[in-house]
């Protein structure tokens, strides 16, 4: 027999350390054969004891290799020329990418075969190959980076009186059925490597920053750090209800909560791109990598569907009480702004969500006249009155149909005329209606 080295067959004269590699390119591409007892040229050299050098192989490949390998190696005593050689032949595997334990699942860990000999393998390739694995889930695909640290983490299960022992990392997907960190783990971990742009410009557009900031470290740590930020610039603004003052965020802290936990959670991590918040004048703008999932549509969420692209990351928000699990978010958000002529804006793309949450102490000229001017409007106010002159009384939804207004214009202008006399109020809750008080309409 003619030995001789290709992509499928390599030539050892003796083990050395570097045997090791070339069964983690073997595995990790289409297999192959190492002859051990036969020198590069290919001539025959032999070994003494090939029984000895199959166990040597088999305790390098249980010690070294990960994951296991074994039952994808068989090992053949070859006569050749009346020297013994060793066969050990390397099947394709089913968990690959198999790594140096050592080295771990990246480049310097992970081999495969590049033409005559064992080459590493890109961040690519190794990707391509954890998810011909895993499948596409990407919270479940195992993390190339299994040096990590939970520091953040731990402090946030620790507020909220969750643990986050070993069995939970198991329980939660955080450590796969092979005992490796999966790439949920990767996102609560202080290595992850996504990441919060978040800016704060002077105006209504980019022409000028005023500051910029990068968030990282766990998604707990930029959550925290997000909202810190926003709320820096979240400001107060002082009205006055007779002799009370009542304050008015800028931004409604349900509102921005809400946007906030929905970039984290709902973002599509394959993509490596930062989720961007912008904050303006007049406006906040959250923007994040991944659109709508196939077969929801934004009526769907709009309604109250509940369609999670990462659902362990939301079970774990869930536990700890950030977030609930029936696609509340974003009817809290619209609620949130119930009360103010402004509404928060929701868009999206293939591969972008964004949510714009107006400032409701920078209401559009329009709209503060619309809010306000019905008071001093007496042609608005003549509408109602005739109405009730023919009808005998009025909801809060006719004044909206009657006067083409918002809810919260509409219920500002009852109460109004409420207090000026004009109209009296009666029932409750859904069945309150109005009708002409009589001291001063007969």
């Amino acid at each position: 027999m003619i030995y001789q080295e290709s992509e499928t067959a390599e030539l050892k004269s003796k083990v050395t350390d570097d045997i090791k590699k070339e069964i983690i390119a073997f595995a990790n591409s289409e297999g192959g054969i190492i002859y051990i007892g036969v020198n590069d040229d290919g001539s025959v050299c032999g070994i003494s004891d090939t029984d000895g050098t199959a166990l040597q192989i088999s305790n390098m490949i249980r010690d070294n290799i990960k994951p296991d390998l074994s039952l994808f190696v068989h090992y053949e005593t070859i006569s050749t020329d009346g020297k013994e050689i060793l066969k050990v032949t390397v099947q394709r595997g089913t968990e690959r990418p198999y790594y140096l334990s050592g080295k771990g699942l990246r480049p310097a860990g992970v081999y495969i075969r590049q033409g005559f000999s064992a080459a590493p393998a890109s961040d690519f390739a190794i990707r391509q190959m954890i998810k011909e694995t895993d499948g596409d889930s990407f919270e479940e695909m195992r993390s190339l980076n299994q040096e990590l640290s939970f520091q953040s983490a731990e402090r946030e299960f620790e507020l909220r009186k969750v643990s986050f022992g070993e069995v939970q990392k198991k329980t939660l997907g955080v450590i796969g059925q092979d005992g490796l960190y999966t790439n949920l783990a990767l996102l609560l971990s202080d290595q992850c490597p996504h990441t919060i742009k978040a800016a704060v410009f002077e105006g209504e557009n980019q022409d000028c920053f005023k500051n910029r900031k990068e968030l990282t470290g766990s998604l707990f740590e930029q959550m925290n750090d997000a909202y810190t930020f926003i709320d820096f610039y979240n400001e107060n603004k002082a009205s006055f209800d007779k002799l009370y003052r009542i304050d008015h965020k800028s931004y409604p802290d349900t509102a921005v909560r809400e946007t906030l936990l929905n970039c984290l959670v709902h973002r599509e991590y394959g993509i490596n791109s930062s989720t961007l918040i912008s904050i303006y004048s007049n406006r906040i703008e959250f923007t994040s990598i991944g659109g709508l999932l196939t077969g929801i549509t934004m009526r769907d969420i709009m309604m109250g569907i509940s369609a999670c692209r990462n659902p362990k990351l939301a079970h774990i928000f869930y536990r700890l009480s950030l977030i609930e699990v029936y696609g509340t978010g974003i009817q809290k958000i619209t609620g949130a702004y119930r009360d103010y002529p402004v509404k928060p804006a929701i868009e999206t793309s293939d591969n972008v969500f964004k949510v714009t949450l107006p400032n409701i102490n920078k209401v559009p000229a329009q709209l503060i006249r619309e809010e306000k001017g019905f008071s001093n409007n007496e042609d608005t106010s003549e509408k109602i009155i005739n109405y009730l002159r023919e009808n005998g009384s009025i909801s809060r939804r006719d004044v909206e149909h009657l006067l083409n207004t918002s809810q919260a214009s509409g219920a500002r202008l009852l109460k109004h005329m409420v207090s000026s006399g004009a109209l009296e109020q009666y029932g409750s809750a859904r069945a309150t209606r109005y009708r002409l008080n009589q001291k001063n309409y007969r």
